[in-house]
C-alpha cells in the first residue's frame, strides 16, 4: 500500500491502520498515518518454541485481538504468544516510536501521541479511542507504563474491555507499599520491620530513622523499578533521601508519598513467580535471584537461585501464594521478599504484572506466562498445578543497557544503532528485544537494548553460553554495558554465588573500570592489533598491484611495529607465513593463524594454539585500533616504528582543568538549578539535579567557588558533556 497522507473517497479522508481503512471522522486531529510495513508483522515472529514448552490448544478460543500498551522488548514478547495463539495483535506508538519494531511486528498499529510518555504512552483517552477504532477486545499492559493503574484497568472493564491482568482491588492493595505491607502482615507474610505510615517530610523521615535505626530504606509507596528509592545512614541522607525520592515518585508515578522501613544490610533479592486464575487456583513456579543491581535496578537475574534450598523455597513459595490469595489474585505476579545470611526472608513488595525477568522463569518451568495471563483473563483455568511445576536446568539473563558502565556502573547513552547483530546462531540462546538495525536509542524512554537469556543443563552450562552470546553480540552506534555483564559473569565471587544486594559497589568501589588485561594478554592484543595493521596495508598493496604500480610488493616482510596497549609500548616484529602470521612481541613469538579477515566484527584468532573470541569495533589507517576483548573495548595505537619514534618527541597537549564547570554525565532534562550566580559554593555541594530516563540525578560542585554563569534552565534538554554551570 503506498505511504500517502490520506486518500480522499466519495469527500471523505481515510487513514490506513495496516490495511485496514477507517474514517478519520473516528479518528483525533493528532492521529498519523498508519500503513503497513514489509516484512509483514508474521515474518518478524519467532518460533513460539524458542520461549517456552507449553503446548498450544487450537479449539481453546480467547480472544480475536488484543491491543498491547507498551512499546519495545516487552510489547514484542507478548506478541510473540499471541501470533503463536492465532491473535491479531494492535500496537500503539509515539511519533518517536513510529518505525520501531514492535509497531512491525502488529497486525495493527496507531500513533497515540508525542514521544513524552505522558502524551503518549500514559494517554488514556487516546488508547480508549483506539481500541474503539480498532475493536481489541483485551488490552495486555506489559509492564511499566498503565500495567499497574487501577483507573486503566477500571476504565477498560466499564467499556467491556478485558484487562489482561489483575482486578483493581489487587492493584490498588499490592500498589500501594504501605497497603501491602499491612495486608501481608495480616496474611502470615514476613515483613521487614519498619513505619507503617505516609512520612510527612524531611524531618518525620530524620525522626522515624532514628527509631527504627540506620541503615534505613526511603522508597515511593506507587514506586516500583527503583525510582523513587534511596538507602540513609545518617541525617543528612535522610533528608536529602526524602527530598529526592518524593521528586522522583512524583515525576514517574503522580503520587509523591514515601514509606520508611529497616534497610537489611547484605541481602539478597529473591523473587517468587505466582500464577493464579478466577477458579481459585494459585500456584508458585519457583524463584529467581535478582541480586545483582545498581541504583535498585536489576542487572543479573537467574533461576533458580544458588542460595535456596528445598524448604526455604517451599516457604517463600507458599507465603506468595497466601498474599496472592487474601487479594483474590488472578493472572501473573511476582511477590519479591529479601533473605538475609541465614535464609530468614522478608516481604519486600508485589508487583501486580508482568516482570521484566520472567523468561528466566519460562525457561526452567517450561510454562509460556504470556499466555496464562491471556487463559487467565479469558476465564480458562490454570493448566497444571503445584505438583506439575518442575526446575529444569538452569537460565541465566543479562540486561543488555546502552548505558556507559564505566559512569555510575550505567548512566544512559543515546544514538543510532547503525550496526546490530544478537548471537542467535548460538544454541539455547533467546534474545527478546524491541530494537533492530537502524534503530534509535533516544532520551524519552528507558535505554534497554534486550534481555538476553542462555539456558543450560546446569549453572555452569548457561554462564558459559552466556560468556559466548555476550562475546558475538555486535552493537554499534550506542555506549552499551556488555563489559560491565561480562565481567559480572565471571567474578569467582558470582561463579561461587556469594552475592548479595550489594555486589557491586563491594567489587568494584572504585567504579567499574573495565577487564584488567594481564600481561600475557596485553601480548595477545599487541599481537593481534599488528596483524590487523599488516592486513589493512596487504589490502592496500594489492590494490596497488591492481593499478599496476608494479614495485610495491604484495607482501609486508619483517615489518616493525610499535602497539601501545593500556598505555605499555611494545615492539613487534610481524612476518606473513603460510599458516597465518609469526610476531615477534617485546622478544617474544607469537603465532597467530590469519583464518579471518578485519571486514568482519567478529574474530576468532588463534594465538599459539589458544582460540580467543574478539571484536574488531575500529581500525584505521592512522594507526588507531580497537578490540573488544571480554566484553571491554580497549583503544590501541599501531605505528610503524620509526614513526613512533618521532611522535615521542612531540608535546603532550595539556589537558584543561575542568574542575570549575559542572559538567552533565549523560543526556537529559534540569529538573532543579540549588544556586544562583555570585552564590559561593562548596566541593561536595549539590547544584542542580538531572532527570534521565525518569531517575533523578544529583550534580554536586568539585570544587570550592563563586558561580560565575549559569548555562541552563529548568526544563532545558541537555547533552552529555554539556557544561551546565560554571565556577570562578
Amino acid at each position: 500500500m503506498a505511504t500517502t497522507a490520506g486518500q480522499r473517497t466519495s469527500g471523505r479522508i481515510w487513514q490506513y491502520v495496516r490495511g485496514t481503512a477507517y474514517p478519520q471522522s473516528k479518528l483525533q486531529t493528532s492521529s498519523k498515518l498508519l500503513y503497513r510495513h514489509s516484512p509483514c508483522a508474521s515474518s518478524l515472529c519467532r518460533n513460539h518454541s524458542i520461549y517456552t514448552t507449553t503446548k498450544l490448544n487450537p479449539d481453546e478460543k480467547t480472544f480475536d485481538k488484543i491491543l498491547i500498551a507498551n512499546r519495545g522488548e516487552i510489547a514484542c514478547r507478548v506478541m510473540q504468544t499471541c501470533k503463536a495463539m492465532g491473535i491479531k495483535t494492535v500496537a500503539i506508538y509515539s511519533e518517536a516510536d513510529a518505525s520501531a519494531l514492535h509497531v512491525q511486528m502488529a497486525d495493527e498499529a496507531m500513533c497515540v501521541g508525542p514521544a513524552a510518555s505522558r502524551e503518549s504512552y500514559l494517554n488514556v483517552d487516546r488508547i480508549m479511542e483506539v481500541i474503539k477504532i480498532t475493536g481489541a477486545q483485551a488490552v495486555h499492559p506489559g509492564y511499566g507504563f498503565l500495567s499497574e493503574n487501577k483507573d486503566f484497568a477500571k476504565r477498560l472493564t466499564s467499556e467491556g474491555v478485558v484487562f489482561i491482568g489483575p482486578g483493581t482491588q489487587a492493584i490498588q492493595a499490592m500498589g500501594d507499599k504501605i497497603e501491602s505491607k499491612i495486608l501481608a502482615k495480616n496474611a502470615g507474610v514476613h515483613t521487614i520491620p519498619g513505619f507503617d505510615g505516609v512520612i510527612k517530610d524531611e524531618e518525620e523521615a530524620v525522626i522515624k530513622a532514628n527509631e527504627i535505626g540506620y541503615p534505613v530504606m526511603l522508597k515511593a509507596s506507587a514506586g516500583g523499578g527503583g525510582k523513587g528509592m534511596r538507602i540513609a545512614w545518617n541525617d543528612n541522607e535522610a533528608r536529602e533521601g526524602f527530598r529526592l525520592s518524593s521528586q522522583e515518585a512524583a515525576s514517574s508515578f503522580g503520587d509523591d508519598r514515601l514509606l520508611i522501613e529497616k534497610f537489611i544490610d547484605n541481602p539478597r533479592h529473591i523473587e517468587i513467580q505466582v500464577l493464579a486464575d478466577s477458579h481459585g487456583n494459585t500456584i508458585y513456579l519457583n524463584e529467581r535471584e535478582c541480586s545483582i543491581q545498581r541504583r535498585n535496578q536489576k542487572v543479573v537475574e537467574e533461576a533458580p537461585s544458588t542460595f535456596l534450598d528445598a524448604e526455604t523455597r517451599k516457604g517463600m513459595g507458599e507465603q506468595a501464594v497466601q498474599l496472592a490469595k487474601a487479594v483474590n489474585y488472578v493472572t501473573a505476579g511476582t511477590v519479591e521478599f529479601l533473605v538475609d545470611s541465614q535464609r530468614n526472608f522478608y516481604f519486600l513488595e508485589m508487583n501486580t504484572r508482568l516482570q521484566v525477568e520472567h523468561p528466566i522463569t519460562e525457561c526452567t518451568t517450561g510454562v509460556d506466562i504470556v499466555q496464562e495471563m491471556i487463559r487467565a483473563a479469558k476465564g480458562y483455568p490454570l493448566q497444571l498445578t503445584q505438583a506439575d511445576v518442575p526446575i529444569n536446568g538452569w537460565a541465566v539473563e543479562c540486561r543488555v543497557y546502552a548505558e556507559d558502565p564505566y559512569k555510575s556502573f550505567g548512566l544512559p547513552s543515546i544514538g543510532h544503532l547503525y550496526r546490530y547483530e544478537e548471537p542467535k546462531h548460538i544454541p539455547n540462546v533467546r534474545v527478546d528485544t524491541g530494537i533492530q538495525e537502524g534503530s534509535e536509542i533516544s532520551i524519552h524512554y528507558d535505554p534497554m537494548i534486550s534481555k538476553l537469556i542462555t539456558y543450560g543443563k546446569d549453572r555452569e552450562e548457561a554462564l558459559k553460553l552466556m560468556t559466548k552470546a555476550l562475546d558475538s553480540y555486535i552493537i554499534r552506534g550506542v555506549t552499551h554495558n556488555i563489559s560491565l555483564l561480562q565481567d559480572i559473569i565471571s567474578n569467582p565471587k558470582f561463579i561461587s554465588g556469594d552475592i548479595d544486594t550489594k555486589f557491586l559497589p563491594t567489587e568494584y568501589p572504585d567504579g567499574f573500570k573495565g577487564y584488567q588485561l594481564q600481561a600475557d594478554e596485553e601480548t595477545m592484543l599487541a599481537a593481534v592489533a599488528s596483524c590487523v595493521y599488516v592486513k589493512d596495508e596487504n589490502k592496500a598493496r594489492q590494490f596497488l598491484n591492481q593499478t599496476r604500480v608494479p614495485s610495491v610488493p604484495s607482501k609486508v616482510e619483517d615489518c616493525q611495529l610499535r602497539v601501545t596497549v593500556a598505555g605499555q609500548d611494545y615492539d613487534t616484529v610481524i612476518n606473513e607465513t603460510e599458516q597465518g602470521y609469526k610476531v615477534t612481541v617485546n622478544g617474544a613469538e607469537v603465532t597467530v593463524d590469519g583464518a579471518w579477515s578485519t571486514a568482519q566484527d567478529i574474530i576468532t584468532p588463534s594465538i599459539n594454539g589458544n582460540p580467543f573470541d574478539l571484536q574488531v569495533i575500529s581500525h584505521a589507517a592512522t594507526g588507531a585500533v580497537q578490540l573488544q576483548f571480554k566484553g571491554t573495548v580497549f583503544p590501541l595505537t599501531v605505528l610503524r616504528k620509526e614513526m613512533a619514534d618521532l611522535k615521542s618527541l612531540m608535546p603532550e597537549k595539556v589537558k584543561p582543568d575542568q574542575s570549575k564547570e559542572v559538567i552533565s554525565p549523560m543526556p537529559g532534562k534540569v529538573q532543579a538549578i540549588k544556586v544562583e550566580i555570585g552564590q559561593k559554593v562548596f566541593e561536595g555541594q549539590e547544584v542542580c539535579v538531572i532527570e534521565a530516563m525518569k531517575m533523578h540525578n544529583s550534580l554536586f560542585a568539585l570544587a570550592n567557588g563563586k558561580v560565575k554563569s549559569i548555562m541552563c534552565a529548568v526544563g532545558d534538554s541537555i547533552a552529555e558533556e554539556d557544561i551546565l554551570i560554571e565556577l570562578e
